[in-house]
């Protein structure tokens, strides 16, 4: 995988943790929970993406996949199992079932029960190859999954791999909403009664994406971008003091609701009399810290009269420009030091 640069991190919003010195940043330690996957689990979540086939074994399906990367039982076939990464789904292409009906039909057995005991999760057969009979024999008395798909072995291995990654990734919990305005993912924080969700419906109103109401479930990819969802069980719906639950999809349209975004801004609305300095210009950007990853933040001052929600509008769009890379209380700035200069000579 390609190294990110700061360049990279950039365009997605987020700043590299060496360009930060001298910036204010939130940090937040919030409960950080690392995935347990069953291989049933992965049949379960994956098996329609990669056509998976359970061919036998299937008393395993219990067995944990503790490695979020694939394998192909290429050496071990040899018996080489120095560097065996025997904790990942194991991949047979074509040529390692060619080479495994070379072996004589005991070193067959002895090989396959090598492997079988070193505890691997499952195997998977691309390009829909039989597996030998003795690797079935041997799987349903080791009861260890074995699966086929259609998909030839090196897209096998990077479609898995991209899943893999996916349910891996670390996350937790963030207590707040987070909604999409014209690609810009926002998470708006605030303490109780602050007005969190009536802001956030207050957006949805003008036509935005609803992604979590009051609480966010924050996964995050690749070491540096955060995708923010909800729990499966409130998605679609959300809490209105007054009124009660209602359903966002069913009183505003399917277009109100996204499953997932990436968080691009965060935003704490706190009461005006809390905020102790008022950004007036905006130059001194601040972050807010969530697995790791420092993401741009703004707080707003709440007092009566304030549209909330047509502030986080801008935010949002101010966010969105910085990301095109235009800034306007840096381009501001600049005028006023031209200015300032014009005037001394």
């Amino acid at each position: 995988m390609a190294t990110r640069t700061n360049l990279d991190l950039k365009v997605n919003g987020i700043v590299p943790p060496d360009e930060l010195a001298g910036k204010k940043t939130s940090r937040k330690q919030g409960a950080v929970t690392q995935p347990v996957i069953t291989v049933g689990d992965f049949y379960t979540n994956h098996a329609s993406h990669l056509n998976l086939k359970l061919l036998s074994g299937a008393g395993g399906m219990q067995r944990r996949i503790t490695e979020g990367s694939v394998n192909r039982l290429g050496l071990a076939l040899t018996g080489f199992y120095k560097y065996f990464a025997h904790r990942r789904v194991q991949i047979i292409g074509k040529s390692e079932t060619a080479y495994f009906h070379s072996l004589p039909a005991e070193t067959r057995r002895v090989r396959i029960r090598e492997i079988f005991q070193r505890d691997i999760p499952c195997i998977i057969f691309a390009r829909n190859i039989h597996p030998p009979k003795v690797i079935l024999e041997e799987s349903e008395n080791f009861e260890l999954p074995v699966f086929s798909s259609p998909a030839t072995t090196m897209r096998l291995v990077n479609s898995i791999t991209l899943w893999l990654e996916s349910d891996f990734a670390p996350t937790t919990t963030e207590h707040g909403s987070m909604i999409d305005i014209q690609g810009v993912g926002i998470l708006v924080r605030g303490e109780s009664g602050i007005g969190k969700s009536e802001c956030v419906l207050g957006l949805v109103e003008r036509g935005y994406s609803l992604v979590a109401d009051d609480v966010t479930k924050i996964r995050c990819i690749d070491g540096w971008e955060l995708m923010g969802t909800s729990a499966a069980l409130t998605r679609n719906y959300m809490e209105v003091r007054g009124i009660g639950i209602i359903n966002i999809a069913s009183i505003f349209g399917a277009s109100s609701i996204r499953h997932q975004k990436r968080l691009d801004l965060v935003v704490t609305l706190k009461e005006w009399e809390k905020v102790e300095n008022i950004d007036r210009i905006g130059l001194d950007q601040q972050f807010y810290e969530i697995l790791k990853v420092k993401v741009p933040h703004i707080t707003i001052p709440v007092r009566s009269g304030r549209d909330l929600a047509g502030l986080v509008e801008v935010a949002a769009l101010d966010q969105k420009l910085k990301l095109l890379g235009q800034n306007s209380s840096v381009e501001f700035n600049e005028k006023l030091i031209r200015k300032l200069a014009d005037r001394e000579t």
